[in-house]
C-alpha cells in the first residue's frame, strides 16, 4: 500500500491528510486541527480498508492515537467524507458533529429501513434508464453502504453556532445543492475556509436531483456559491485536490460553468420529446461507466429542473415515463 501523504500548514494550524480513493479522484482531504480544546478531525473519509490503514499510519507518524481525537466534524453526508466517522468514533469516543439536515440525508440514504437504491433506480427508469442497466445500477448503489458502516451517533450543529477549533472561533456556513445541509467552516480573523465539496479548485462538484432530497438542487448550489463568494478568504481547504487561494474567483467560475451547461442543455431541447437519459448521453457521451452514469444522469436532471424553473423547458408525461421539450415548442 502507498503510504498516505500529509502536509502541515504551520501558520494556519491545519494538517491536510490525503485519504486514498480510487481513480479519478485519487484522494479525499481530511483535516486535523489541534488546539487547547483537543484534536478535531474534519471529514475522515470513506470506511475502506485502505482508509483505515491510512489513518493508522498518519496517527502513528504524528505520535497520536485515536484516543487523542476529541471531535469529528463532518461537512456533509457523502460516503467519502462521512463514511469513516462511526469507525473513528468507536476508537476515539469523540462526538461526531454535522448539521441536522445532513444527518437527515444520511439516515434517508443509509438508514436501517434501507431502500434508497430501489427508489433511485425506479426514479431513473421514469427518466429513460434502460431496464438492462437496472441491476448494475442497483449493485453500484448498494456498494455505498459498506463505506458508511458503522454509522455514528451524531451531535447536530448548524449555521449560526459558535465552533471553537484550533484555539480560534469559526463560523458555520450552510449551503445546499451538492449535498443538503453542507457546512463549511470559516475563520474570519485569518480568512481560512474549510469548504468540503462546496467549492473545489479544479473540478466541478456534482449537483444531483434525487428523489426525496433537495427539490431544486442546482438553484440551491448556485445560491450557495453566491453566498460563499461574499466571504474574504485568504486560503481555502477543499475536500478534493489542493488548498487554494483564488476562492472568490472560483465561485464565479463555477457559476459560469453551470450557466454554460444550462445553455448547452437548452440547445439540446426541441419539439421532439427526449428523456433525461437521452439528453445525458447527448451531453456526456455514451461511454460512461455505471458510476459515471449515476452522477451524469442525476446532474442532467438537476439542470433540466432549473431550465423548467426558468421557463425554458417543459415536461411531457408518457406511458413509458417523463420526457422534456423546449418550452417554446411545448
Amino acid at each position: 500500500m502507498k503510504l498516505p501523504e500529509w502536509n502541515r500548514f504551520e501558520e494556519e494550524g491545519i494538517i491536510q491528510v490525503k485519504i486514498t480513493m480510487a481513480f479519478p479522484l485519487r484522494w479525499v482531504n481530511s483535516y486535523i486541527v489541534p488546539g487547547d480544546e483537543g484534536i478535531t478531525v474534519v471529514d475522515p473519509g470513506p470506511h475502506t480498508a485502505v482508509a483505515v490503514e491510512n489513518w493508522e499510519q498518519v496517527l502513528s507518524e504524528l505520535n497520536w492515537s485515536a484516543k487523542d481525537i476529541t471531535r469529528i466534524f463532518i461537512t456533509h453526508h457523502h460516503p467519502d467524507h462521512y463514511g469513516l466517522a462511526g469507525w473513528l468514533q468507536e476508537r476515539s469516543g469523540a462526538p461526531v458533529l454535522m448539521s441536522a439536515r445532513s444527518l437527515q440525508e444520511a439516515r434517508f440514504m443509509w438508514g436501517e429501513e434501507g431502500g434508497a437504491e430501489e427508489r433511485l433506480v425506479g426514479f431513473f427508469h421514469t427518466h429513460g434508464l434502460p431496464q438492462k442497466l437496472s441491476e448494475p445500477m442497483r449493485e453500484h448503489l448498494l456498494g455505498s453502504y459498506k463505506d458508511v458502516l458503522p454509522q455514528p451517533t451524531v451531535t447536530c450543529v448548524n449555521e449560526g453556532d459558535s465552533f471553537w477549533m484550533g484555539d480560534r472561533l469559526w463560523e458555520l456556513i450552510m449551503t445546499g445543492g451538492h449535498a443538503p445541509g453542507h457546512l463549511s467552516l470559516y475563520q474570519p480573523d485569518s480568512g481560512i475556509m474549510i469548504c468540503g465539496d462546496a467549492v473545489l479548485p479544479q473540478i466541478s462538484p456534482n449537483v444531483s436531483l434525487l428523489p426525496g432530497s433537495d427539490a431544486h438542487p442546482l438553484a440551491a448550489y448556485m445560491n450557495g456559491l453566491q453566498k460563499l463568494g461574499q466571504y474574504e478568504v485568504q486560503q481555502a481547504y477543499p475536500g478534493h485536490r489542493h488548498p487554494f487561494t483564488h476562492f472568490r474567483d472560483r465561485t464565479v467560475q463555477l457559476l459560469e460553468h453551470h450557466e454554460e451547461r444550462l445553455d448547452r442543455f437548452a440547445r439540446l431541447l426541441g419539439e421532439e420529446p427526449r428523456s433525461a437519459y437521452e439528453l445525458c448521453l447527448a451531453m456526456f457521451g455514451d461511454g460512461l461507466t455505471i458510476h459515471q452514469l449515476r452522477f451524469a444522469l442525476s446532474e442532467t436532471l438537476a439542470h433540466l429542473d432549473e431550465l423548467m424553473a426558468r421557463g425554458q423547458a417543459k415536461e411531457q408525461a408518457g406511458s413509458w415515463g417523463t420526457a422534456y421539450v423546449a418550452a417554446s415548442n411545448g
